[in-house]
């Protein structure tokens, strides 16, 4: 039996291979403690969305006194890290994405190492994260026995390459699919393919933050005429069109200023059109670190991210709200079915300078509006705190407990 973790006002245990039953007690309802492996296809020791979502989870899971494990790609050199309970396994690989950006992943995993592997763990429950992402979460579920849940964070790219990527990956996704007890989505954006694939729905599951770690700042320590952009430099974001804005906005603005923090394949067509555009008070930072980001959330007056499409969610626009810096973002799917409410104030059409540059004037100077917005965003953003989110993963791994004990 598992050991049992009280909650509630009920209780209620769970035995391998058994249909829960209930126990009355004045006490509170029970959420199983599990061994459970969080299956990444990306090298974990790089950034990005998916990574920081299994980093965070295995931390708030483990504090709930859950057993968790990271499964992972073995890169060809292992950074120092103090990171816990990892499993490296196979050879972490450039491998180009659907987005036309490089991320490394395993493309092929040796199947005695594998067999090691769940045999010395024997997970209660392994929770696959993007596993349509080749070829990690296919090798292991054709081997694991225990219930598997899955994560979907990516959203297909809107262009006219959409139908034949889904003419390629289609098949691979349904072969994945069949092994899957409950699937989940950080987002509507996130879950549309799948849902032309399978009867199941998935459960909606937003990424989180660490809302403490993003503690914002006092307004009168706020640069008022700071607007920061922080990711990835490449077509998709949209930061062309934010140039275009600014190079309006500073016409007529003589103090402000925009910070552009990342890299990509955009870095030097974006450095060259500020050049030949002769756009004052622009800074290409490159790539910085966790705590210059902080820094500079806490001082932004704006946090822009003009995303064209390909956002399935909207992390960035989470880490903005809680430091207090005002958020202006493009109207992708996934950043809409993140701001409701007084946030959609926030959305704009990147393409649409006239109002690009209209939305930012309002967001800097309207001090009434940017006030409105704050005491939104500071409530809203609670219920994305990973406290919340680990909880929802909880439950749905019960449900996955019991669909797999049904078959």
């Amino acid at each position: 039996m598992f050991p049992l973790r009280l909650y509630g006002c009920s209780i209620r245990l769970y035995q391998r291979g058994c249909h829960e039953r209930f126990v009355s007690s004045p006490v509170a309802a029970i959420i199983d403690l599990m061994k459970v492996g969080l299956v990444c296809p990306y090298n974990i020791f790089r950034g990005g969305g998916v990574q920081e979502c299994v980093l965070a989870l295995q931390r708030e899971l483990t504090k709930r006194g859950h057993s968790v494990y990271i499964i992972t790609p073995k890169p060809k050199t292992i950074p120092k890290h103090n990171l816990q309970n990892l499993e490296l396994v196979g050879t972490a690989t450039d491998v180009k994405s659907l987005f036309h950006t490089t991320a490394q992943g395993s493309i092929s995993l040796n199947p005695k190492e594998l067999d090691a592997m769940l045999t010395k763990h024997k997970f209660d429950l392994l929770h696959f994260h993007e596993p349509w992402v080749p070829l990690l979460s296919w090798q292991i579920l054709s081997k694991a026995s225990c219930p598997n849940v899955a994560t979907f964070h990516a959203k297909l790219p809107e262009t006219v390459l959409s139908n034949t990527i889904k003419t390629v990956i289609t098949p691979y996704t349904r072969s994945v699919l069949k092994s899957l007890d409950v699937l989940t989505a950080v987002s509507p954006a996130a879950s549309e393919y799948v849902e032309t694939l399978t009867e199941q729905k998935p459960v909606i599951v937003p990424n989180g933050i660490d809302i403490a770690k993003y503690a914002g700042t006092t307004p009168q320590e706020r640069d008022k005429n700071m607007i920061l952009y922080v990711g990835r430099l490449e077509k998709r974001k949209g930061v062309k069109y934010l140039l275009a804005a600014f190079e309006e906005l500073a016409a007529k603005n003589p103090d402000v200023k925009l910070l552009i923090a990342g890299e990509g394949p955009e870095s030097v067509k974006l450095r060259d059109y500020a050049k030949e555009h002769n756009i004052p008070r622009v800074s290409f930072l490159g790539h910085i670190d966790e705590p210059t980001k902080l820094e500079l959330l806490r001082k932004a007056a704006i946090f822009c991210s003009p995303a064209l499409y390909g956002e399935s969610f909207g992390i960035v626009l989470l880490e903005a709200m809680a430091t207090g810096a005002v958020a202006v973002a493009g109207n992708n799917s996934g950043y809409q079915s993140v701001m409701h409410g007084r946030g959609s104030i926030s959305i704009v059409n990147p393409r649409d300078k006239a109002e690009f540059v209209r939305r930012l004037e309002l967001m800097l100077h309207d001090q009434s509006v940017r006030d409105l917005w704050q005491q939104w965003a500071h409530d809203y953003v609670q219920q994305y705190d990973y406290t919340v989110v680990a909880t929802s993963y909880e439950k749905v791994y019960q449900q996955a407990l019991k669909a797999h004990n049904k078959h």
